[in-house]
């Protein structure tokens, strides 16, 4: 199959996983969080590192860098939008009209780099760098919205913070 093929494949895959992303932050909005649900993810995402076993997604270090880099850049965007409020003594993540046009802008960036990068980098590696910046931009979310729960949790339970 053509590489760029696979490029269309994985950008219609990822057009996907974004509205799918947009459908389960906006049902969850409407549940209380709590912290198996905010660590869970980058958890069960982990799994995909497997794909590095494959020579042909490993990465050089300038591209772990650069992935890294970027996907903690990302995830700013991530932690400013997502904000906790408590609602009939249970913690909820709050609703944010921004939070779904960061991750649509996002998504299009995604999409860009992969068309512009897949012409220079070997489809494998690609794929491989584009795990990476996603996990890395999930990771240093995922904490930051584990602190911030973490400190309503205590708040809400009169927890004292030394």
């Amino acid at each position: 199959m053509d590489p760029m093929n696979y490029v269309v494949i994985s950008s219609i895959g990822a057009v996907f996983m974004g509205f799918f992303v947009l459908f389960v932050r906006m049902k969850a909005a409407k549940k209380p969080t709590n912290v198996k649900k905010i660590i869970m993810p980058p958890i069960f995402m982990s799994s995909g590192a497997l794909m590095y076993v494959v020579p042909e997604f490993r990465l050089t270090t300038m591209e772990i860098l650069e992935a890294v880099i970027v996907g903690m850049l990302f995830s700013i965007l991530l932690i400013k939008t997502s904000k906790f409020e408590i609602r009939d003594n249970d913690i909820y993540l709050k609703r944010s009209k921004a939070f779904i046009f960061i991750l649509v802008g996002l998504l299009v960036v995604r999409l860009v780099l992969k068309t512009i990068l897949s012409s220079t980098i070997d489809i494998g590696q690609l794929s491989g760098m584009f795990f990476l910046l996603a996990f890395s931009m999930i990771v240093p979310w995922r904490v930051a919205m584990y602190r911030s729960y973490m400190k309503l949790y205590k708040e809400l339970h009169g927890i004292k913070m030394i």
